[in-house]
């Protein structure tokens, strides 16, 4: 008896083939794909310090945190800007101290309820969120002429040991903050580092020279700021066509420049 093969199925050098054209394609469209997802999370993170950058202009006019009680409305970290945690408030005598729940949660937020998602970055807190850390950073109290930035507790909302009368800065509170967004890995959730502070332009830094990158390697707070005073939250920003040189020593640009 004579059998007829011909629809006996593909034999093991034609499924080979297959899989090497299917590996063939894939070599091709993943770096596309990587390429687009990166793009995507770069976009949204500057929507996002958009977001942060008007959240603090409002709760900074709604006078929500006034740590000395002179009616001026001070900036605020993640955790409070989201309700998630209490805010700063008056002790009654001499300044500032932590709030408590729920009686001092910002009731409505200003940011969605996921920023208060704050996780330990370095000695600080961030927000993870679409491949970027986002970390904010307040003044303390000016001291020889330097304000110094204070990192947002790693549970969110300010440190107890830095929401004292002594350690705070309350005044500085009410005109500087900044906010940086860095890539969780720099070579498959974003390529670029940006920056953002009160005067609400967002810079960007490319990443190339000095690697930013995961939980416990994000920018000092004064990385984007002007050489012409280190580790002070009053410098102006090491724009490279202003002629400024950032504390970094990295070359910041305005986005979309």
């Amino acid at each position: 008896m004579i059998h007829n093969r011909k629809n006996a199925g593909f034999t093991l050098i034609e499924l080979m083939i297959v899989v090497a054209i299917i590996a063939i394609i894939a070599s091709v469209a993943m770096p596309k794909l990587m390429s687009a997802r990166i793009s995507a999370n770069e976009n949204a993170a500057v929507a996002t310090l958009r977001s942060i950058s008007a959240s603090q202009q409002q709760i900074q006019a709604s006078c929500a945190i006034d740590t000395d009680a002179d009616g001026g409305g001070e900036f605020a970290y993640f955790g409070e800007l989201s309700g998630e945690m209490p805010l700063r408030v008056y002790d009654g005598v001499a300044g500032a101290t932590l709030g408590a729940a729920p009686d001092d949660l910002l009731d409505p937020p200003f940011l969605a309820t996921a920023f208060g998602l704050v996780q330990a970055a370095g000695a600080d807190g961030a927000v993870a969120r679409s491949g970027y850390f986002y970390k904010i950073y307040l003044p303390g109290p000016t001291v020889a002429g330097v304000t110094p930035g204070l990192g947002e507790d790693p549970a969110g909302g300010a440190k107890v040991a830095d929401a004292t009368p002594a350690n705070w800065g309350a005044d500085n509170s009410e005109i500087l903050w900044c906010a940086y967004a860095w890539p969780v890995d720099a070579e498959k959730t974003g390529k670029r580092t940006f920056f953002v502070n009160q005067e609400g332009d967002i810079l960007q830094y490319d990443n190339r020279d000095q690697a930013y990158e995961g939980a416990g390697a994000g920018p000092a707070f004064d990385a984007a700021l002007s050489d012409e005073s280190a580790a002070n939250m009053e410098s102006p920003m090491g724009i490279a066509a202003m002629g400024k040189t950032a504390n970094d020593a990295n070359v910041w640009t305005v986005v979309g420049n």
